[in-house]
């Protein structure tokens, strides 16, 4: 993740704030993604889109991901996602989310939920 990247505040509902991610929009930068992390706090995050699907392998680390549609509303939630797995949200999906693993234990979303992606 570049330090120059695009940065956006997820927040939840009742302005619960999520985390922060960093933007991945490029098809290098989405591609590149978590690949040589070898820890994310829980709260830190990349934003992949456009996306409905993503992968882990070669991660070195789990991972909390959200699938999000056009507006924001969440679609689907991965806790803890192991490395070497492959998910997809839906054919609604637009945007996915990844967050070192706990940060949905501690700011849980669910489908329905609305996030907004506030600029930082």
């Amino acid at each position: 993740m570049s330090a120059s990247a695009p940065r956006r505040r997820v927040v939840g509902p009742q302005g619960r704030l999520v985390g922060t991610v960093v933007e991945a929009r490029t098809p290098w930068t989405r591609m590149v993604g978590l690949l040589g992390h070898r820890h994310l706090p829980v709260g830190d995050g990349l934003l992949l889109a456009p996306a409905w699907s993503i992968h882990t392998w070669f991660m070195r680390m789990p991972i909390d991901v959200v699938f999000l549609d056009a507006d924001g509303v969440v679609l689907r939630v991965f806790p803890d996602l192991p490395a070497w797995r492959l998910v997809s949200g839906t054919r609604r999906a637009r945007t996915v989310l990844e967050f070192g693993a706990g940060t949905l234990a501690v700011t849980p979303l669910v489908p329905g939920d609305r996030v907004d992606l506030e600029r930082v």
